[in-house]
């Protein structure tokens, strides 16, 4: 009978649903027609499909031919179904061995030579074919990362010949081998390369130590943006399944994915100029944005009352929940975005050394328009605000203090403070629920009312509430010590200062 299948993957979000290539040959007059829900790419791949299999010296049935891509209500895109395409005619004009299809998995997009190019997504696919515990080939370009699950098997292979020399066994196609980079590599960026700021830097550490977001407020110059970029230096290395899940979104993206940098968390920094879709992602097929590029990394938004308020807006949904859902009409997808927001802002239009009450010359509407450029409900979702004050110019003219501490040396405390994190509930503070809150924060009566007046006295919210013992939390893991004090409750609670500055 001829009739072939070939077994590939499609792409939908950062997954990769199993896609059958069903290849029939019947009698009538010679023509090509791929059914299934194909996309434009995809109806085109019949003529590179033509013209690969004859410049590769195979004969090309000429016979009435239906390529069926199943499941059909799944949309097909892209050239990643050349290659199944092909090898599924070949299987079905019996040139190729169609038992031997079986064990593998094929995707790749044919030049007109027979040479296979990279497709974007091959991670999300080896992925689920590591996991159904089939072979996969990929073109070579692909190969490094394919191979970055360490339980699948991935064949690289530069042409279609290669491929079907594997399957009727004149010449196998040895399984790739990559080096595994899993050393951290030490960046040229370091927390003591910061003059002063002992404050910014004590917040730096918190937010580390317990993935929460911060707020920097402060006039041009101050270093915001130096102690932003110094983050990820005190961030511990990613763990495999971290590394992982962000790889598979950077490789579905239009940005491209390098393996030697799989290790390295993200960090992100998007210009103020940047629109809702380019931060949350979207398009006619979803692709990610900008917050989850920086899924289990950071955010830096400088600039941060530039933005379109309602650019910040669609911040909201993805700070809880960690995730983000593109809805469209015909389709659907959701990506991880749990990521650690990073700000920076001047405390007035004017951007000057002003503190919004002895040393600003705007006026008070001016003042109160750059205030309402951040949402409360924004604001309240951020768990660490700070002042950056100016430095005095003596301190830039000095040498770095040698007792200043260095990135690797504040990342220590933070691994340690994070280790305790996960022993006693298995995840970082900032991601808490209300009831892990309620068991693992617990406070004194004296700290009870504490908090109560601060929550008085600033208005604060519940949610700011919880915050503050996430915080007080992360301080005490940071100190080594199992209970929350008066010491880091009230630092906690010290660290809402854009509520002090904004209501004075």
């Amino acid at each position: 009978m001829s009739l072939a299948t070939v077994l590939s993957r499609a792409q939908e979000g950062i997954d990769a649903p199993l896609v059958n290539v069903e290849v029939h040959l019947a009698n009538g007059l010679p023509s090509l027609a791929i059914v299934g829900l194909p996309e434009t790419a995809v109806k085109e791949s019949k003529d590179r499909v033509r013209a690969a299999i004859l410049n590769s010296r195979f004969e090309f049935p000429s016979r009435r031919i239906t390529v069926n891509l199943a499941p059909a209500d799944l949309p097909k895109e892209g050239g990643r179904f050349d290659l199944p395409i092909a090898l599924g005619i070949l299987a079905a004009s019996r040139q190729l061995p169609a038992e031997a299809l079986a064990r593998y998995e094929f995707l790749g997009e044919l030049g007109l030579g027979g040479e296979l190019r990279p497709i974007r997504g091959a991670l999300p696919a080896a992925l689920r074919c590591a996991a159904e515990r089939r072979g996969l080939f990929v073109p070579g370009a692909n190969a490094d990362e394919a191979a970055l699950p360490t339980a699948g098997t991935v064949y690289p292979a530069t042409h279609l010949l290669e491929i079907c020399a594997h399957l009727t066994g004149e010449h196998r196609v040895d399984p790739h081998r990559r080096e595994d980079p899993t050393r951290f590599e030490e960046g040229e960026l370091d927390l003591a390369d910061v003059r002063g700021q002992p404050r910014a830097k004590r917040a730096l550490e918190i937010a580390a130590a317990g993935g929460h977001n911060l707020l920097m407020i402060g006039p041009p110059g101050t270093g915001k943006t130096m102690l932003a970029a110094r983050l990820p230096t005190v961030l511990p290395p990613m763990s495999e399944r971290e590394a992982i899940e962000s790889a598979a979104i950077r490789s579905i993206s239009h940005q491209g994915f390098s393996p030697r940098d799989w290790r390295i968390r993200p960090f992100r920094a998007p210009h103020h100029t940047a629109s809702g879709v380019a931060l949350v992602g979207g398009g006619p097929h979803p692709r990610p944005g900008e917050i989850s590029l920086a899924h289990n990394g950071v955010l830096f938004l400088d600039e941060l009352t530039e933005f379109d308020r309602r650019v910040l807006e669609v911040l909201r949904e993805p700070l809880e929940t960690g995730s983000i859902t593109i809805s469209r009409a015909a389709r659907q997808a959701e990506f991880p975005a749990r990521f650690q927001l990073i700000g920076a802002m001047n405390p007035c239009p004017q951007g000057y050394d002003c503190d919004l009450r002895d040393h600003c010359q705007c006026t008070p509407e001016q003042q109160r328009r750059h205030r309402a450029r951040l949402s409360a409900p924004l604001l309240d979702r951020i768990d660490l605000h700070i002042d950056v004050t100016r430095l005095p110019h003596q301190s830039l003219r000095v040498a770095a203090d040698p007792s200043q501490e260095t990135s690797a040396e504040v990342r220590a405390h933070v691994t340690r403070a994070r280790q305790r994190q996960m022993a006693r509930c298995g995840k970082i503070n900032a991601h808490l629920d209300s009831r892990e809150v309620e068991r693992h924060c617990s406070l004194g009566a004296t700290d009870h009312d504490l908090l109560g007046q601060a929550m008085t006295r600033f208005r604060l919210s519940a949610r700011a509430y919880h915050r503050i013992l996430k915080v007080a939390r992360t301080i005490a893991d940071l100190a080594g010590q199992e209970q929350i004090t008066t010491q880091h409750l009230s630092e906690g609670i010290s660290y809402r200062s854009l509520e002090r500055l904004m209501s004075g």
